[in-house]
């Protein structure tokens, strides 16, 4: 008689991170992923209108705290994000090659390069103001000096197509909206969004305050114009828009947040072409600030 009993696979149960915490989807329902030969990997909860709503009400609370944290500690903290990540790397360069269809030496390579990226921008932190703020000369006995403050609340389509975009790409467009004081609500990709919601449990375990990033899936056709016309959204990333929903849904994002005057960083025009091994620069880190300029007499 053999010794080895059979056993069935525990299979996990992803859910929605909201306010630091796992709930499952408002609506009680899931959706199923594929990878790329249409093999089925998961259930993934199907995020609501309700669900966005209050993410964003999570993300607001978490404002203060976190705008109000000193820039270096914040630098701690996504560092700490990198460290964690890179506990989990075999488990993420396997949801990755699995949702993305690659093998496994260039999903571990994305997922390097994700974990490289959070360090990058964890050491921006602390620099920003030095390039996007200065004194200003003026004619008069004052001191005139600018600085850069979070905009607040950014809603974030994640990337949704393109090498690289499940892991890469959202952590590209996430780390430097968080890094400079602001909080997020992202819509991860439809297609892929296992890592995205892996990536919830490794920021519940680092030092991220809850409400500062919150991620939830679904169809980014809900949930993206709840973002785009919420009145308690500051600012909205639509980088994954075009992919997401076709050629339209940019355009009819873009005219709900100019309802509310927020800003926007627009999606690239072919956004199959994005390559996010490509190091960034400071664009994405200057999209989500606000300039104070404050006047101080000069002393005797």
């Amino acid at each position: 008689m053999s010794d080895v009993v059979s056993r069935l696979d525990v299979l996990k149960t992803y859910k929605l991170y909201v306010g630091g915490k796992f709930p499952r989807s408002e609506s009680g329902r899931v959706y199923e992923v594929t990878d790329a030969k249409g093999e089925w990997l998961a259930n993934a909860p199907l995020g609501t209108r309700k669900d966005a709503r209050d993410a964003v009400v999570a993300a607001r609370a978490a404002v203060k705290g976190w705008a109000g944290t000193t820039a270096y500690n914040r630098g701690q903290v996504l560092y700490r994000v990198a460290e964690m990540l890179q506990g989990r790397r075999e488990q993420f360069a396997a949801e990755v090659a699995l949702s993305e269809g690659i093998g496994p030496k260039k999903a571990a390579a994305l997922v390097d390069a994700a974990i490289d990226r959070w360090v990058w921008y964890a050491g921006w932190t602390d620099k920003v103001a030095q390039i996007a703020g200065g004194a200003n000369p003026v004619a008069g006995p004052y001191f005139n000096l600018s600085t850069p403050e979070p905009t607040g609340v950014v809603g974030i389509v994640a990337p949704q197509a393109g090498y690289g975009h499940s892991l890469l790409g959202l952590v590209s467009v996430v780390a430097p909206a968080i890094a400079t004081g602001n909080t997020v609500v992202v819509a991860a990709a439809a297609d892929a969004p296992l890592p995205a919601l892996s990536l919830g449990e490794v920021l519940a375990t680092s030092d991220v305050p809850g409400g500062v990033v919150n991620l939830l899936s679904g169809r980014t056709a809900d949930i993206a114009p709840t973002l785009a016309s919420h009145q308690d959204v500051n600012a909205v990333d639509l980088t994954g828009a075009i992919a997401a929903d076709g050629p339209g849904a940019a355009g009819a994002l873009e005219a709900l947040a100019a309802d509310t005057l927020k800003r926007v960083i627009r999606p690239e025009l072919d956004p199959f072409a994005q390559d996010w091994t490509i190091a960034p620069g400071t664009d994405r880190l200057l999209s989500f600030l606000e300039t104070k300029t404050v006047w101080h007499p000069m002393g005797i």
